[in-house]
C-alpha cells in the first residue's frame, strides 16, 4: 500500500541537455538517423499522404493505426527540437501538421481510415479498432510540439477532437459509455489536461479508467449492436485488453503487454491528481505481480506471441520471447509514474533495467532499423513471430527497416529524445538524481534554480562527479539513486567523505549548497552472474552475466556457434573491459569457459550415453551488452548461459 501519495515532477525535456556518453550518442544517432529513417518510411508507406483524405477504391488502404505513428513521430521531433533546434526539421512537422488540420472534419472528428475509407463505421468497434488510441497519441505529440514550438495548431486541433470525444463517451444521457480496447488515450488525456487547464479532459481520462469492466460489458454490447455473436470474440477473453473487469478488481499484469502498461501508467496519473488510495494500492499489487513474477532480466514483458503479452507466473522462454520493444517503453513510463507517486527507488531500477537492455535493443546502432520483439536468445531458423513458418533455408534474426504495425519505431525515438526527463525528479525540497550520463541540467528546488553537471562515463565507468550551481548559497537536499545491484559506494562533497547510508534506494545530502561544490559517487560494478527464480523452468542450471545495469549476451560472432554448448565453471573469473573499437566504445566481458560436447558424433540422430565420449576443451568467452546484439555478422545469441 502506497501510504502517502508523493508530490514530485519529472524533469522537462527542455531542461536537460545531455552532452555524451551513451545517451548523448544514442541521441545524436536519433535525431541524425532514426527520425528521418522514419519520415522517409512513413512516406514511402503512404502515412503521410494517407492525410490528404484522397483514398478510392482500389488503392491500397490506410491502416486503422497510422495516425498514431505520425503522433508518435511528431512527439519525437518535439523533443528533439527541445534540445537541439532544427528549422528544416521543424518546417517538415508543420507542413504534416498542415495536412492533419485539413483532414479534421467539421464535427471536429479526426480519423484517416474511418473518414477515407470507412466513414460509416466511426466509433463502431472501440474493442479492435484503435480510433482512441489513435487519438491519444495525436495528443500527446500535440501537447510536446507545442511545449516545444508555442504552436499551437496541433494543440487546438486535438482538444477540438477531444471535446467531440467528450461530447461522444460518458455516463450521461446520449452518451456510448465505451472505452478504447487499447489504453493509451487515458495518460494522454491527462497530459492535456495539465497542459490546457481544461478540466473536462481529466474527467474524461478517469472516466475511461473507471468505466473500463464494468458491467454490462460495452465491448459485448457494441458487438450486439453491429449484429455478431460476443462469444465469437478472436481473443476469447477481455483480458487480453484488461477489461474483463474492473481496473480496481485487477491484481495481477494481464493480456497484452502494451496496453496494460499503458493502462497503468494512466492510472498512476489518475492517482497522482485525486490521491485514490483504492486504485494507489491497485498499481502497487500489479506491479509487484509484474516485477516478481513476469518480467525478464532485460525488463522485456510478455513472453507470448499469441497475445502478445503475458502468460502466467514465470513462463519465460527465451528464443520465442516476445517482449515488444512498445512494451519496455511502456514500462519506462509506469515506472518513472510510480517513483512520483512513492519515493522508492524500486521503481527507478526497473526503469534503467529496461531502458539499458529492453529498450535500447530495439533500434541499430547505425539506427535505422528496429526490433519488434525482443528474444532472450536466437537460433537460425527460429523466428519468434512465427515459429512454425515452415522455414527451410538457413534464416537469422535481424532487425527491420519497417513493419506494417509500426508502432515500435516512432515510439522507440520519442524515448530517446525525452530521456533526459527521466534523469531528474523534484520535490519542494529535494532534487532526486535517478540516472547518471554526462549532462547539463536546470531545475527547481523549492523556488530554487539549481544548474547541475554530470561527468561520468557511466555505465562503462563507476565514478559519478557533479557540480552544483546555484546564484547564492540554497538549503535543499540532494537524493542520488544507489542502484539494486550496487553493493557498495562511497560519496564525498568537495573531496569530503560523506557516510550515509540509504533510504529506499536514495543516499540523501542535506546541507546549504554554495556555487561550485562538487559531488563525487563511486558505484561498485563488479561483473555479477545473475541466477534465475527456480520456478523459471526455462532457465534452470544457466546464469546471465550482468555489470551495473547492462545485461550482457554471448553472439556466435565472439564464441563460435552452438552457445548452448558454452558453459561457464562457476569458479571461472570473469573481468570486464572496455573496448573502444566497439560500438564507438562500450563495456565487454570475458572469461575462461569451457565447450561441453562430444569429440564426434557418427549415427543416429540419438545414441546411448555409454557410447558417447563427451568432450569439455576450454573455451575463452567475450560477452557484449545485449541492447548491441545482432549489428554485427549474423549468428546465434544467448543471454543465459550454462553453469557448470
Amino acid at each position: 500500500m502506497i501510504s502517502e501519495i508523493q508530490h514530485t515532477k519529472s524533469a522537462p525535456v527542455k531542461d536537460v541537455q545531455i552532452e555524451g556518453g551513451l545517451w548523448g550518442e544514442r541521441q545524436a544517432t536519433n535525431r541524425n538517423r532514426t527520425i528521418p529513417a522514419i519520415y522517409h518510411q512513413m512516406e514511402i508507406t503512404g502515412r503521410v499522404d494517407a492525410w490528404r483524405l484522397k483514398w478510392k477504391p482500389g488503392d491500397p488502404k490506410p491502416h486503422i493505426f497510422w495516425d498514431s505513428d505520425m503522433g508518435k513521430w511528431l512527439e519525437a521531433v518535439a523533443y528533439s527540437l527541445m534540445t537541439h533546434p532544427d528549422a528544416a526539421l521543424e518546417a517538415q512537422a508543420d507542413a504534416v501538421i498542415d495536412l492533419i488540420e485539413q483532414a479534421q472534419q467539421p464535427d471536429g472528428y479526426l480519423n484517416i481510415f474511418f473518414t477515407a475509407v470507412e466513414p460509416e463505421n466511426r466509433w463502431k468497434n472501440l474493442r479492435d479498432w484503435h480510433e482512441l488510441y489513435d487519438a491519444g497519441h495525436l495528443i500527446e505529440g500535440a501537447v510536446a510540439y507545442a511545449e516545444a514550438t508555442g504552436k499551437r495548431k496541433l494543440l487546438d486541433i486535438m482538444c477540438r477532437y477531444t471535446d467531440h470525444i467528450d461530447a461522444r463517451f460518458g455516463r450521461d444521457e446520449g452518451k456510448l459509455r465505451g472505452y478504447c480496447g487499447h489504453p493509451e488515450i487515458e495518460l494522454a488525456l491527462v497530459r492535456l489536461y495539465h497542459a490546457t487547464g481544461e478540466k473536462r479532459y481529466f474527467e474524461l481520462s478517469k472516466y475511461f479508467v473507471d468505466e473500463r469492466g464494468q458491467q454490462p460489458l460495452y465491448f459485448d454490447v457494441e458487438t450486439v449492436a453491429r449484429g455478431e455473436d460476443p462469444r465469437n470474440y478472436w481473443a476469447k477473453t477481455y483480458r487480453y485488453c484488461q477489461a474483463h473487469v474492473p481496473i480496481r478488481e485487477q491484481k495481477t499484469a494481464m493480456g497484452h503487454s502494451v496496453r496494460a502498461a499503458y493502462l497503468y501508467s494512466g492510472v498512476a496519473d489518475i492517482v497522482a491528481q485525486t490521491g485514490d488510495a483504492e486504485l494507489a494500492a491497485v498499481c502497487k499489487t500489479i506491479w509487484d505481480d509484474l516485477v516478481q513474477h513476469q518480467m525478464y532480466i532485460t525488463g522485456g514483458l510478455g513472453p507470448a506471441h499469441a497475445n502478445e503479452g503475458f502468460t502466467f507466473a514465470y513462463d519465460l522462454p527465451n528464443e520465442t520471447a516476445y517482449a515488444e520493444t512498445c512494451a519496455a517503453i511502456a514500462l519506462v513510463f509506469w515506472a518513472q509514474r510510480m517513483f512520483n507517486l512513492e519515493h522508492d527507488s524500486r521503481y527507478v531500477d526497473v526503469m534503467e533495467r529496461a531502458l539499458y537492455n529492453g529498450f535500447l535493443s530495439g533500434v541499430s546502432f547505425e539506427g535505422r532499423h528496429f526490433f519488434y520483439a525482443n528474444p532472450l536468445a536466437s537460433f537460425p531458423n527460429v523466428n519468434p513471430y512465427d515459429r512454425f513458418s515452415g522455414i527451410t533455408t538457413e534464416q537469422h534474426y535481424h532487425r527491420e527497416e519497417w513493419f506494417d504495425c509500426a508502432c515500435c519505431p516512432p515510439n522507440l525515438a520519442r524515448l530517446i529524445a525525452s530521456i533526459g526527463s527521466y534523469f531528474y525528479s523534484t520535490s519542494n525540497d529535494t532534487l532526486f538524481v535517478h540516472l547518471y550520463n554526462q549532462n547539463r541540467s536546470t531545475l527547481t528546488v523549492g523556488g530554487t534554480t539549481v544548474r547541475l553537471a554530470q561527468q561520468t562515463n557511466y555505465p562503462w565507468d563507476e565514478t559519478v562527479e557533479m557540480t552544483v550551481g546555484v546564484d547564492a548559497p540554497a538549503r535543499f537536499k540532494m537524493a542520488l539513486r544507489i542502484p539494486d545491484w550496487c553493493r557498495s559506494y562511497t560519496l564525498s562533497v568537495n573531496g569530503a567523505a560523506v557516510q550515509a547510508a540509504a533510504a529506499r534506494g536514495y543516499v540523501t545530502i542535506e546541507r546549504e549548497w554554495a556555487n561550485g561544490d562538487t559531488v563525487t559517487l563511486r558505484l561498485a560494478m563488479p561483473v555479477e552472474r545473475m541466477a534465475p527464480h527456480p520456478e523459471i523452468r526455462q532457465d534452470a542450471g544457466c546464469v546471465a552475466l550482468q555489470r551495473g545495469p547492462v545485461v550482457y549476451c554471448l553472439e556466435q560472432v565472439d564464441n563460435g556457434p552452438r552457445l548452448a554448448n558454452v558453459a561457464l565453471p562457476r569458479e571461472a573469473k570473469l573481468e570486464a573491459s572496455f573496448d573502444a573499437n566497439l560500438f564507438g566504445g562500450v563495456g565487454v566481458i570475458s572469461g575462461e569457459g569451457v565447450r561441453v560436447e562430444p569429440g564426434e558424433w557418427q549415427g543416429s540422430l540419438y545414441q546411448p550415453q555409454s557410447v558417447v565420449k563427451v568432450m569439455q576443451k576450454p573455451q575463452p568467452i567475450k560477452a557484449i551488452p545485449y541492447c548491441f546484439w545482432a549489428n554485427r555478422e549474423p549468428g546465434e545469441m544467448r543471454v543465459w548461459i550454462r553453469e557448470i
